[in-house]
């Protein structure tokens, strides 16, 4: 499971013209399903998403996590964080996961996320989405369950 993180301000997504999640001050976490994860791989971003310490205390210093600051989570499903792009020009997609096991693990990542007493909202899954961001920094964090990188 791979995972971009994003300080923001603020953020939203859309469907069809319609805003179906937004967030305040948080995190946006666009998420890759890989057609090996599983449960632990929902725990291991579980922890590292509530837990990374990306907002400043009252030092100046990154110390403070999401829930420190009672900040919001928007995650949007995103296949292509899978994608292979080292060979050709056209990237592989056979690492990203089929649709079914991908939606169970995004579901039960956000479900995870909530019942920890985060306010999380969700884009729509397998829907094309536009999502709008206010990067704070920008910081910008990979993540990856199987510690690629």
């Amino acid at each position: 499971m791979r995972a971009t993180v994003q300080r923001v301000s603020e953020a939203s997504v859309t469907v069809e013209g319609r805003v179906v999640g937004a967030i305040g001050q948080g995190l946006l976490v666009y998420l890759g399903v890989a057609v090996d994860d599983g449960p632990a791989d929902v725990q291991y971003m579980l922890d590292k998403i509530s837990n990374l310490r990306i907002f400043v205390d009252d030092a100046g210093k990154m110390n403070r996590s999401v829930q420190d600051i009672g900040g919001g989570v928007l995650v949007i499903s995103a296949f292509a964080l899978q994608a292979d792009a080292r060979k050709g020009r056209r990237p592989s997609f056979d690492a990203a996961a089929r649709p079914e096991l991908a939606r169970q693990l995004y579901e039960q990542l956000c479900d995870e996320l909530a019942r920890i007493g985060l306010t999380v909202e969700r884009g729509m899954f397998r829907a094309h989405m536009d999502v709008a961001s206010v990067n704070d920094g920008p910081i910008c964090i990979l993540l990856d369950s199987k510690k690629q990188f």
